[in-house]
């Protein structure tokens, strides 16, 4: 079974950043994931981003 890897930043600008995962659909229907790690504050955009570009 696969080890989930999980990071933590506590110290710096470092705590200002989160990672957001999307599922991804590829052309054959199967499902990959992207990870992408922005400020705190671009978050929300970037979710809307996300749903947008269905």
């Amino acid at each position: 079974m696969a080890k989930k890897v999980v990071a933590t930043f506590k110290s710096g600008e470092k705590q200002n950043w989160a990672k957001v995962v999307k599922a991804v659909k590829n052309k054959d229907g199967n499902y990959s994931f992207q990870e992408v790690m922005v400020p705190l504050d671009k978050v929300q955009e970037t979710l809307k981003e996300n749903k947008s570009a269905k």
